[in-house]
């Protein structure tokens, strides 16, 4: 599915996403990866959702967003609450959905000018 085809003020926006794979700026990425305005974080450390650990939250928590929208693949899966504490603790939201909802939801926000963080597993 095709989503918005322009660059709000150079910032980062997903552009489409189908059956494994999205697209920022209409450039495909098919392996987990983090998504903020003004940066792409290619090489995530989770191979996938059953390996997440509370050292790939702080990460998300050191990039500083106001929200981080994790997207958990195809289907909706909530990580274990002691994995999250270090967004909790930095005061920083986290809304959990599957990958299309999170690039749908990060799209509005990022058009919004909010400081959103869009953490994609694929698997």
């Amino acid at each position: 599915m095709k989503l918005h085809l322009d660059n709000i003020s150079g910032g980062n926006l997903f552009t489409g996403y189908g059956e494994g794979y999205v697209m920022v700026n209409r450039q495909r990425h098919e392996r987990n990866l983090v998504v903020l305005r003004d940066r792409l974080v290619t090489d995530w450390r989770p191979a996938g959702f059953d390996e997440l650990e509370s050292g790939d939250f702080a990460l998300l928590a050191e990039l500083a967003p106001e929200i981080v929208l994790l997207g958990t693949g195809a289907r909706l899966r909530f990580p274990r609450p002691e994995l999250t504490r270090a967004l909790l603790e930095a005061r920083i939201g986290l809304e959990v959905m599957d990958i299309r909802a999170a690039c749908r939801t990060y799209n509005i926000l990022a058009a919004e000018e909010r400081k959103v963080a869009a953490a994609l597993l694929f698997s």
